[in-house]
């Protein structure tokens, strides 16, 4: 399978909302939001074979010193496949001159960011203010 990893790509909200649903992440139930958040990020990046959406990844940056990386997300059909770090080493290549780069990785994914060069933030403590589930 040919996988496309596209900056600048057109998202249907059916699409996105679809792969956020069968990931089950809180995020699906407010499309018009997630679509809006995505479209406004820093960078986004779609990975797609044939038209058809299989992940994203987007960043929300100062443009200068700091990245943080919100979502990355593979339909679970397509995982396991190298989408996931397709698109994370892209983002890795568009940001590594930055200073600091920042994601927050749900517990079973931490051996796959450890493998892309991300390593515990030292004695920091992830904290947040959410609505949502796990996602």
């Amino acid at each position: 399978m040919e996988i496309d990893i596209l900056t600048g790509d057109t998202l249907r909200e059916d699409e996105v909302v679809s792969i956020y649903k069968a990931n089950n992440w809180s995020s699906a139930q407010k499309p018009q939001a997630l679509l809006a958040a995505l479209n406004n990020s820093h960078t986004l990046l779609t990975a797609r074979s044939n038209n058809q959406l299989l992940g994203l990844a987007n960043a929300i940056s100062d443009g200068h010193l700091g990245v943080y990386f919100p979502h990355l997300i593979v339909h679970p059909d397509y995982q396991g496949m190298g989408i996931g770090r397709k698109l994370m080493t892209a983002m890795l290549q568009r940001y590594a001159d930055f200073h600091q780069i920042m994601l927050t990785a749900d517990i079973g994914a931490l051996s796959f960011y450890e493998t892309l060069g991300f390593v515990k933030a030292g004695k920091t403590v992830p904290m947040w203010i959410y609505a949502g589930g796990d996602h």
